[in-house]
């Protein structure tokens, strides 16, 4: 029996998600307009909460804490070090706010909360003996750095013309449109190489350092292997080869690093002092990969690639079930 199905999760008295799990309306046949336009413009959806979040973020980022383009026309230390000390200040705002409020403050106990327990204080198994500090370390030592060494290259590459840069005043509709698309094309990029990252050869020796990670908490989404950070942080390549703005180049790769403090919060809800409770996104669907490994290898599920390819699960008993079937299928037991 399914640890859902056991109750495990609701057992503290808490609420748990709801389920199935619903698919997005975006990649549906036949077209479903009114569930989409809800979908895009509704809370939650597609824009609200978190996207509107990040967008602002990156145009925030890009206008006032990036260097003028010009000067970054040469590799400096100065304008490098700005770089990389605005990505590890929002990575510490962002991760260890999240981890303060949840999980040092307690500010909702464990009201709307997926894991069964709280991070590890310590275990040998964990760097430093200590689940958050291995955590800490493979973040801002291996994550921030690596992203900041494409984000650093990129901008690079956009100053001196390697990269053709978008004019948004002769192309609005079509900037507007890509600064939009990039949260699906994120979550397809993700799938790919997530998907890729379980194969065992690179399991074993990377993606098993995520892994360790069983309980979840906001600075588990970044503690990653260094070759597996650079597989992850890989989709900014993207803007290399297609016709874009440095705007969307720190939206792209500054919502992949910031992202996974929210998808492994190990809460699914926000409840405020006065009680009230806010959606912050499907949080459900990553818990699930942590809890089972060998399924929702996508970010979110917004581009139903899960689905697909046989690799979903709706939180549901049934579902449970059909995933334990194709797993002693594939390893003939």
């Amino acid at each position: 029996m399914s640890d859902i199905a056991a109750g495990v999760i609701s057992s503290r008295g808490d609420t748990p998600p709801a389920t199935p799990i619903a698919t997005p309306p975006v990649f549906v046949w036949p077209p479903r307009p009114v569930a989409l336009a809800k979908f895009l413009f509704g809370y939650p959806g597609y824009f609200l909460p978190l996207n509107v979040l990040y967008m602002g973020l990156a145009i925030l980022t890009w206008f006032a804490f990036t260097p003028a383009l010009s000067r970054m026309a040469a590799f400096h230390w100065d304008w490098i070090a700005i770089i990389y000390g605005r990505n590890l200040a929002l990575t510490v705002l962002v991760f260890g706010g999240l981890h303060y409020r949840f999980y040092i403050q307690k500010a909702q106990g464990t009201r709307y909360m997926l894991n069964r327990r709280e991070p590890t204080v310590s275990h040998r198994r964990f760097l430093f003996g200590n689940q958050v500090r291995e955590n800490v370390f493979w973040t801002a030592i291996s994550g921030v750095g690596i992203w900041t060494a494409y984000e650093v290259v990129t901008l690079w590459a956009f100053a001196n013309g390697t990269i053709p840069m978008l004019n948004w005043e002769a192309h609005p509709v079509y900037f507007v449109l890509l600064f939009c698309a990039i949260p699906i094309i994120r979550d397809a990029h993700f799938y790919l190489i997530h998907r890729l990252l379980h194969y065992p050869f690179l399991y074993k020796r990377y993606h098993s350092l995520h892994h360790k990670n069983t309980d979840i908490g906001p600075w588990s989404g970044m503690s990653m292997h260094p070759v597996e950070h650079v597989i992850y942080f890989s989709g900014i390549l993207l803007h290399w080869v297609l016709l874009s703005h440095p705007l969307h180049a720190i939206f792209h790769i500054q919502t992949t690093g910031l992202a996974p403090a929210i998808g492994h919060v190990g809460f699914h809800k926000l409840l405020t002092k006065r009680d009230n409770v806010y959606s912050i996104g499907q949080r459900y669907f990553h818990f699930l990969h942590h809890r089972y490994f060998e399924c929702n290898y996508g970010g979110d599920g917004t581009v139903p690639l899960d689905k697909w390819f046989g690799s979903f699960h709706d939180g549901t008993p049934e579902s449970h079930d059909t995933m334990r079937l194709r797993r002693s299928r594939v390893h003939g037991v």
